[in-house]
């Protein structure tokens, strides 16, 4: 008995998508025009189960090249509306098509000059005829025995938003490389994929010295930084060593008086390093070879381009060396 409902739901569920399949057109083909020649982001509102599904279609286009935001229609109309600009594409999702709260903000989007694309299973609603462009999200029934909780026709509304991602990141040619970009925090194997050069520190977040500064100064350094290691370079940004923590203790444990003591005297001269053309992997095995947390990045010339942490790489819950 539970096989076979379970396996009823999901004929259904079948069924509206078969029927949302045959009717795309020329209104989904305007809609991925609409929003690829956008210079603004695509802003995707809704409530209830629509509102939930447009958050997710959101996310999809965030990670697949498409700029997108979630909207409560609510929240827009007590402030969030700042956060729509005119160059912003409206996708309004209501099965329905007569959402109150929807509709009412529909009003004040359209005086600000956006383009609406509608996501409905509602082709003459309120929200249809408000519409630039009308995509018809409607299934003969919903798998709910009892017609009353969307479940076909939530189904369907997501397959329609994973139509219009997948579409716009073809167009835009899209890559792997572009996708690991946008996901830094996914998985050890995907962030090993990438350059040094995408993962690494630049710039101010760089912990850096120069040889002829004082041990303190060193301290102040790796205290304000906290990547453990400070890099040491002259006055062209050629590498000369690097102090680490461990480099620090000792000269405390020797009594080393740290304030009369310059960089070059507590460095590890010609350190390890790695140009940023090379991957993220081969920056990992050198780290587990040398057992060293940091490595700074330099160009072909031996100058410092940046710095990477095994944070970076493994991220902070993953600390460890690899065996």
């Amino acid at each position: 008995m539970s096989i076979e409902a379970a396996k009823e739901v999901l004929i259904v569920e079948e069924q509206g998508l078969a029927a949302v399949r045959k009717r795309i057109g020329q209104e989904f083909v305007k809609a991925v025009e609409t929003v690829q020649l956008c210079n603004g982001r695509l802003v995707i509102t809704g409530i209830g189960k629509s509102g939930l599904v447009g958050q997710k279609i959101s996310a999809t286009l965030n990670s697949t090249g498409t700029p997108s935001f979630f909207l409560h229609p609510v929240e827009a109309m007590h402030g969030d509306l700042g956060m729509v600009m005119a160059a912003d594409v409206v996708l309004a999702i209501s099965y329905s098509g007569e959402t109150v709260e929807l509709n009412g903000l529909l009003t004040s989007l359209k005086k600000r000059g956006n383009r609406i694309i509608a996501m409905t299973g509602g082709a003459h609603s309120t929200l249809a005829r408000a519409a630039d462009i009308v995509l018809d999200i409607s299934v003969p029934k919903e798998a709910c025995p009892l017609g009353l909780a969307p479940t076909a026709s939530t189904t369907a509304t997501l397959a329609m938003g994973d139509a219009l991602a997948v579409v716009l990141l073809n167009r835009k040619k899209f890559q792997a490389e572009d996708f690991r970009l946008n996901h830094p925090g996914g998985s050890l194997g995907e962030r090993l994929k990438v350059k040094v050069s995408e993962v690494m520190l630049v710039g101010e977040d760089i912990p850096v010295i120069s040889p002829e500064e004082r041990g303190g100064r060193a301290i102040r350094e790796l205290n304000e930084k906290n990547k453990g290691a400070v890099v040491v370079v002259d006055d062209a940004r050629s590498v000369l060593g690097i102090v680490t923590d461990g480099d620090v203790r000792r000269a405390v444990m020797d009594n080393v008086e740290l304030e009369r003591t310059t960089a070059a005297d507590l460095m590890t001269v010609a350190p390890v390093c790695i140009e940023g053309s090379r991957m993220a992997a081969d920056a990992l095995s050198i780290m587990q070879e040398y057992e060293i947390t940091a490595l700074p990045i330099v160009d072909e010339k031996g100058r410092l381009e940046g710095m990477l942490h095994l944070h970076d790489l493994l991220g902070k819950g993953e600390f460890r060396f690899l065996v």
